[in-house]
């Protein structure tokens, strides 16, 4: 994975939110390095009732837009920017998302309920709900029971924090160790932070950041060793393979 370090500085807040010190964010997406156990983080922080969070996955040409230059790219031509962006979600060989995936309203992929082979399958799993004013994770056996109205939605696993809970299957002493990203939710849906590891991590080491460090009671991993960031307020863009769903938040270009 292609890192570019950023020199900024973290400053954490009694509420667990990440600031950084001496830059501007964009949009109202804050990105920082923050410490927990010894290991170390990236996380931003989002505000969906005033920062416009999407997910990505069809470009117009009918291709995958796979890489955060290719959204950047068209974005440039509506005069808007992407302020962030991450891998968001577990895909196949031809980037297609492997679990329920909705994109402007329309779903493309529908819920998987069932357990099954790999991390996606590790239930419970999980989806990435977003609407107006609020975005959630929510366990997927809930959300295909409640069916919220999500403009944008996709699922991944293993859920890491359910209900205040890790998850039953993470071991404390696994050696089991990548470089993951996932995201996590308030109860109210109106703080959504997005962390990736700097350095290979357990999932329990994983879900704990989530759980003890950032306060938040529902979280959702989205992928392991293809997880990237893009932060131009930290200089950073990683570049790698090519992924399917990627989330992100639009701002305009001159901001």
């Amino acid at each position: 994975m292609c890192v570019v370090t950023s020199k900024a500085k973290t400053v954490l807040t009694a509420l667990g939110m990440v600031a950084l010190s001496g830059l501007t964010a964009q949009a109202d997406v804050t990105c920082g390095e923050r410490s927990f156990d010894g290991l170390s983080y990236t996380a931003c922080e989002v505000d969906p009732r005033v920062d416009d969070l999407r997910l990505f996955l069809d470009a117009p040409s009918g291709e995958k837009f796979g890489q955060f230059s290719t959204i950047d790219g068209a974005l440039a031509e509506q005069g808007k920017t992407l302020s962030f962006g991450m891998n968001a979600g577990m895909y196949h060989d031809d980037r297609s998302p492997v679990g329920h995936y909705i994109e402007n309203g329309t779903e493309i992929m529908r819920v998987i309920p069932n357990a099954g082979p790999g991390n996606f399958g590790l239930l419970p799993n999980g989806v990435f709900c977003i609407r107006d004013q609020r975005a959630d994770v929510i366990e997927t056996l809930t959300y295909d029971a409640d069916r919220p109205d999500c403009r944008f939605a996709t699922q991944s696993g293993p859920m890491l924090v359910i209900d205040g809970a890790l998850h039953p299957r993470f071991l404390k002493d696994s050696d089991s160790r990548h470089i993951r990203n996932g995201v996590g939710t308030s109860e109210d849906g109106t703080r959504v932070v997005f962390v990736i590891s700097d350095q290979s991590v357990t999932f329990h080491e994983f879900g704990r950041i989530f759980r003890d460090d950032l306060g938040l009671p529902n979280a959702l991993f989205l992928d392991g060793s293809v997880s990237r960031l893009h932060s131009p307020q930290l200089n950073r863009s990683d570049f790698g393979r090519w992924l399917g769903p990627i989330v992100g938040v639009v701002a305009p270009l001159d901001r």
